[in-house]
């Protein structure tokens, strides 16, 4: 099975839904920034249960939740809430 390293980052509108949220990515990810994380050695359901955690806390219209597969190819970008279909991240 793969496994891959993932960055994290979000803009989160309400203060409660940014400590849910933050706790959520915490259990899984190492907090780089304030609001960055990076996910390593993770698989892409792993990716998928975190995503599905935080995106039934989050406010689609209101919060920006963005992950990037780090790569040494480089990194590919894209918003948590096109990611609702993980598969089509890889």
């Amino acid at each position: 099975m793969k496994r891959y390293d993932f960055l994290i980052s979000y803009d989160i509108a309400d203060p409660k839904r940014l400590r849910k949220i933050a706790k959520h990515i915490e259990r899984k990810a190492l907090r780089i920034q304030y609001s960055v994380y990076v996910l390593y050695d993770a698989t892409k359901e792993e990716l998928a249960r975190l995503l599905e955690e935080i995106l039934k806390i989050a406010n689609e219209e209101q919060d920006d939740i963005r992950v990037y597969k780090i790569s040494h190819y480089g990194i590919k970008m894209g918003s948590a809430v096109d990611l609702q279909n993980p598969y089509d991240f890889f």
